[in-house]
């Protein structure tokens, strides 16, 4: 029936989905944000913030002399850019997927890793910014680095929203696919002029 003729197939005029539909950009655009930001954090860290006073001769971290701190946010951002490698390869692949369950699969996996970054990304904020607030000033007299661990700390915080972002978008690709699977259950591609 065209869609123009009366009855149902008039009503509701089937469209059926691309297979093959293009990249969402915001969903690139947050995982490029989220790549640049965990090189920010641990860029920041690693280049300045390890400090060492004339009277010691082992550097110390610049947050509370807390060598976990500076590890934590070297590891997280570090870990975080190759997640971000890997997912930016998965939108690219993506397109290519066929099967509307693997696809699926992907955009779950997408979706829980998203939510778990931004966790982490929120435990380093609270981590980060708690051993910055209970550093001495005796121990870094001359402001070394300070600016590069109060970068560190606010991009410890934009990651939170960036990743909690990329889980949103991922939570509506994943509406799409289902919406797209009941779409060819209902309209089978045979069945189609």
């Amino acid at each position: 029936m065209e869609t123009g003729d009366s009855g149902w197939a008039g009503e509701f005029p089937a469209l059926p989905p691309s297979k093959n539909p293009p990249l969402a950009p915001s969903t690139l655009q947050a995982g490029t944000l989220r790549s640049v930001f965990s090189i920010v954090v641990f860029g920041s860290i690693v280049n300045e913030g390890y400090l060492n006073s004339p009277s010691e001769s082992e550097e110390f971290c610049i947050y509370n002399r807390n060598p976990n701190a500076c590890g934590y946010g070297v590891t997280v951002g570090v870990l975080a850019f190759l997640t971000c490698l890997l997912y930016l390869a998965l939108d690219v692949y993506f397109p290519q997927i066929s099967s509307v369950k693997d696809r699926k699969k992907a955009v779950l996996s997408d979706i829980g890793v998203s939510a778990f970054w931004a966790f982490l990304w929120f435990v380093g904020f609270c981590f980060l910014a708690n051993q910055w607030q209970v550093s001495e000033p005796k121990d870094n007299p001359l402001n070394e680095g300070t600016d590069a661990a109060r970068a560190a700390i606010a991009f410890s915080f934009f990651s939170i929203f960036t990743w909690s972002l990329t889980a949103a978008l991922a939570v509506r690709r994943f509406k799409d696919l289902t919406f797209q699977e009941e779409y060819n259950t209902l309209f089978p591609a045979s069945a189609q002029p």
